[in-house]
């Protein structure tokens, strides 16, 4: 078994525990969790109309669906298209859309799938499909076939640290915890080895000198137990995404060093996971929930619905968190609680501009590179063969062209080109060998 496979999670108290229509948002409404209307606050009417205008050609195979999702702001597309109907107008009717506790538990949901009690998708980190169809983080080291078939979010994760290094006003550059961080084995938590929150640490760390595996202690810890571990001392920074960053602030137990934005602009970040044989068995329906899921985003992105967006999304039944914790970081208000505060960040989140939703291959390929370097799966991985494998972004493709997606929102190109990261390291997924020889400190 790979050193990944079983590794044992540090889980906390309480973690276990197609119709050709225009998408550029709908009007204002919720629907119950599972996809039955029901007025907003506001008294509105539901916005999306049960399967309308669909082609009986386009019809999904199947109705239901069973989604996971992590209580983090950028599971906000899967829970507007629920909320809004968004999968019912696309012929999804029965689609649900559940918590799940941790990235192990959706893990272990999707190995079993909807028919044995698991779910058929998931909002996941990127990374995690790919370890899924290799084996490498599954029961047995038995590969698990897995789609990425959208992005849902670009940037909106951050880096914070206890107080108590308040005075060393740390930023994108982490050299000042070199020292003290010395001989301390320190605990850094992160959401999932090889997951996109273990790789933004990983990064920051090395490329201030401090090597995040003999230096430090990384340790994964579920995103809502965050802020109650930095409370209890059980770790001294943390790379989440939102809204724990946002709460450890307004909660004064810590402050942010930096989004992740400011390391790699509109970096990748969550994606739209579904099982291969799922999408295979049922590809008109997984075209249908890609549909709802991309006008769900469009939507999000909009600064109108911003307000809405986030009291949705802060009920009990979704993150449980107060819409206050939610609301700032989601219209780019960073108060990073060192007296800076940013009114309007160039790298908060994205759902949909500038290409959000696309799954570009090179940012997979980036993925792997990095999982690669940490020694999560083997140097000899075939990186190009494996991202055509898992990513299928020709599903995305084919839902924005239904959708009405205006051609200069449609990538003409997989690759989204050199990618430049805050330290100057290029990364060229054409040549991530020569990538992974350029830096000083890895695994591999």
């Amino acid at each position: 078994m790979s050193n990944l496979s079983r590794r044992k999670f540090i889980i906390t108290a309480g973690a276990t525990a197609a119709g050709t229509l225009l998408a550029h948002g709908c009007s204002s409404g919720s629907t119950t969790s599972n996809g039955g209307a029901t007025p907003a606050a506001g008294g509105a009417s539901p916005s999306a109309a049960p399967a309308v205008n669909i082609n009986p050609a386009d019809a999904p195979e199947v109705t239901a669906a069973k989604l996971g999702f992590i209580a983090l702001t950028d599971a906000a597309p899967l829970i507007i298209a629920q909320e809004k109907g968004l999968f019912a107008k696309y012929g999804m009717k029965d689609v649900q859309v559940t918590k799940q506790a941790s990235w192990p538990v959706t893990r272990d949901n999707l190995e079993l799938g909807s028919d044995k009690g698991g779910i058929d998708g998931a909002h996941i980190l990127s990374p995690m499909p790919y370890h899924m169809t290799l084996g490498t983080i599954t029961k047995g080291n038995q590969p698990v076939p897995m789609y990425i078939v959208a992005r849902l979010n670009t940037n909106g994760q951050a880096i914070s640290l206890s107080k108590k290094y308040l005075d060393l006003k740390v930023g994108t550059d982490s050299a000042p915890l070199k020292a003290a961080f010395a001989n301390q084995n320190v605990p850094i938590a992160m959401t999932f080895p090889g997951g996109t929150h273990d790789l933004w640490i990983r990064y920051w760390l090395a490329a201030g000198g401090i090597n995040p595996d003999t230096d430090v202690s990384v340790i994964p810890i579920p995103p809502p137990q965050m802020v109650a571990n930095m409370k209890s001392g059980s770790m001294e920074a943390f790379c989440v995404g939102e809204p724990w960053n946002a709460q450890l602030v307004t909660q004064k137990v810590g402050y942010t060093a930096l989004i992740t934005g400011e390391m790699w602009k509109d970096h990748p970040e969550k994606a739209l996971g579904l099982r291969g044989d799922w999408v295979d068995k049922n590809p008109k329906a997984a075209k249908a929930i890609t549909m709802a899921v991309l006008e769900a985003q469009q939507w999000c992105d909009k600064a109108e619905n911003h307000d809405e967006m986030c009291q949705i999304i802060s009920q009990d039944k979704w993150l449980k968190v107060p819409v206050a914790d939610i609301i700032g970081r989601s219209k780019g208000q960073i108060d990073y609680g060192t007296g800076r505060i940013e009114a309007a960040s160039p790298v908060a989140m994205k759902f949909w501009a500038d290409n959000a939703s696309y799954p570009y291959k090179s940012h997979d390929a980036w993925f792997l590179a990095e999982n690669i370097r940490w020694g999560y799966i083997p140097a000899t991985t075939d990186i190009k063969a494996t991202v055509n494998k898992v990513n299928r972004e020709d599903i995305w493709k084919a839902a924005a062209t239904t959708l009405g997606v205006p051609a200069a929102q449609i990538p003409t190109t997989t690759s989204r080109g050199v990618e430049t990261f805050f330290d100057g390291v290029k990364f060229d997924p054409e040549k991530p060998e020569e990538y992974l020889k350029s830096l000083a400190i890895k695994k591999a």
